[in-house]
């Protein structure tokens, strides 16, 4: 049997998150985000069991008994192919698809069995993402004002010309201040912080940075596509209360270490695919018509270097007759 993904892989995993984001889809703008979750991660479930891998779920919906499909552990794949770990959010975004605003998507990474981060009880991250061209300038331990200068330098702009994604949460707002006190364009978001960590390491979307304290799981799945594409992500556990540290402490992880794209993600051999479930910096969302959907995808690999970007055209009647899933 196989031990190491290969590239036919990676396509496979297009139809997992295109899966995932028609169901979601159907849910954007309607005040619910518990359905749009559900909706979400049935289809994505359905299409996983048919990948060609032996695949266990380290970042997932939670633990076994509050998540009865994609909980972490979990064994997905047809069991066929390479042995990897999973990482999966099939509706990052869960308020933003409810709401109708953009930058929600359905993503799963995948890396080498043994290689992905286990976050265990450590909730939220103090992260800082970036793309190849400022991996090296940035350091989470800088103040916000010197990662913006060092990544503005490594990219011979100004910083007044950077422009960073930040969750707007009152934790972060002395970083905001910070950043804006060198005039650094600041974008704020209201949920969903992968999509916003692609974009800054993707050269050919307008962002530059991800900076700010977010969810440990998410800042898991963004360094896998960070890493894909050539960038770096620096991240530090966050707990926010003297109990959870302690239940950090007690899993053998160490709050005040600063872990690098490496620790989150050893593995060398990545697949990364997102589908856009609402529109946003890195995607458009899901499309319907009278007949079907249109979806656009990004697929990253990481040994070859390829990007490849994927609209595809669904009939959902056919589809369902195929999957044995309803989608209208």
């Amino acid at each position: 049997m196989p031990t190491i993904p290969d590239r036919n892989l990676a396509l496979e995993l297009v139809r997992v998150t295109e899966a995932a984001a028609l169901g979601a889809g159907r849910w954007v703008g309607r005040g619910d985000k518990i359905a749009a979750d559900q909706a979400a991660v049935d289809g994505m479930r359905a299409v996983l069991d048919t990948v060609a891998m032996s695949g266990v779920v380290v970042i997932g919906e939670g633990e076994k008994d509050e998540a009865p499909m994609l909980y972490n552990g979990e064994e997905v794949g047809n069991g066929q192919g390479p042995e990897v770990d999973v990482a999966v959010d099939p509706l990052e975004g869960t308020r933003l698809t409810a709401t109708g605003q953009p930058n929600a998507i359905a993503v799963i990474a995948v890396a080498e069995r043994g290689t992905m981060f286990f976050p265990g009880a450590a909730v939220y991250m103090d992260k800082i993402a970036a793309g190849a061209e400022v991996a090296g300038a940035i350091d989470l331990d800088a103040s916000p004002q010197d990662n913006v200068r060092a990544a503005a330098g490594a990219k011979g702009v100004k910083p007044s010309e950077m422009s960073v994604v930040v969750l707007d949460r009152d934790r972060n707002q002395e970083l905001i201040a910070g950043l804006r006190d060198v005039g650094t364009r600041v974008v704020l978001i209201t949920d969903g912080d992968v999509a916003p960590a692609i974009a800054a390491a993707n050269p050919r979307r307008p962002v530059d940075l991800m900076m700010g304290i977010g969810g440990t799981p998410e800042g898991v799945i963004a360094a896998a596509a960070v890493k894909a594409l050539g960038g770096a992500v620096q991240g530090r556990l966050w707990p926010r209360s003297d109990d959870e540290r302690e239940a950090i402490v007690g899993a053998g992880l160490d709050p005040d270490v600063k872990l690098t794209t490496d620790d989150l993600v050893g593995g060398d051999n990545l697949f990364v695919a997102a589908t856009g479930v609402t529109d946003g910096a890195l995607l458009s969302g899901v499309r319907y018509t009278r007949d079907g959907a249109e979806t656009d995808s990004i697929v990253i690999r990481s040994r070859s270097g390829t990007v490849r970007r994927v609209q595809a055209w669904h009939e959902l009647d056919k589809l369902a007759r195929f999957s044995g899933r309803e989608y209208r």
